[in-house]
């Protein structure tokens, strides 16, 4: 060919907004009980991605074999992610392994060998919506904001190093995980107005006296 017909052609990005759940969210979340024992079990497997932040198709795939003990004599889970093939090695917060253990006996466990009775997506994200109504939650949960809070509310948030994260997400690139350092500096915002807004009063306070 004479010219290359993608000469002029350009590449272009959008800003995506991605939406995660506070610390006081996973809170109301953990403590609520449903009457009906799905939501039950959908609230714990989501609770348990937003503890690991392990996706969909990873969460759904998982076996007891995948969980071992570490170098640092804690549980992980020893995988690798089913969209890229990377490993994907995470050691097990408190909140992880209290839904495995209330788990382990499940009827479907036992004889399936998966770690959580995990349903299709879609039956997944059709019974968070119901999850989020009932805990008055106006965000639209899905397993992706498991993910997300993983990535933010969880970690980062918490001091953890974002190449520590980036490992246990199982990202190729370290400028992946860094999209989810860009959605702190608007938590970041957020805090410094409501500090700004304390030392207002303190101010008012200290020229009224």
């Amino acid at each position: 060919m004479a010219k290359n017909p993608f000469d002029q052609f350009k590449c272009t990005s959008h800003k995506v907004n991605r939406e995660i759940l506070t610390i006081e969210e996973l809170a109301i979340l953990t403590d609520k009980e449903f009457n009906i024992s799905r939501l039950n079990e959908i609230r714990d497997i989501f609770l348990f991605c937003c503890f690991t932040g392990y996706a969909f198709v990873d969460v759904e795939k998982l076996t007891k074999a995948d969980v071992s003990t570490g170098i640092d004599g804690e549980k992980w889970i020893f995988t690798k992610r089913h969209k890229t093939g990377t490993v994907s090695n995470v050691p097990l917060l408190p909140q992880a392994q209290i839904i495995l253990e209330k788990y382990a006996s499940n009827e479907y466990c036992q004889y399936s060998g998966k770690l959580l009775p995990v349903k299709s997506n879609q039956k997944m994200n059709a019974y968070l919506k119901e999850v989020a109504d009932l805990c008055d939650i106006r965000k639209n949960l899905t397993m992706h904001i498991a993910r997300h809070t993983f990535a933010t509310t969880v970690t980062l948030s918490n001091g953890v190093p974002i190449e520590t994260v980036s490992k246990m997400l199982g990202h190729t690139k370290l400028a992946t995980t860094q999209i989810y350092a860009q959605v702190l500096e608007n938590k970041v915002s957020d805090d410094m107005k409501k500090l700004r807004s304390v030392f207002s009063i303190k101010k008012l306070e200290n020229t009224g006296s």
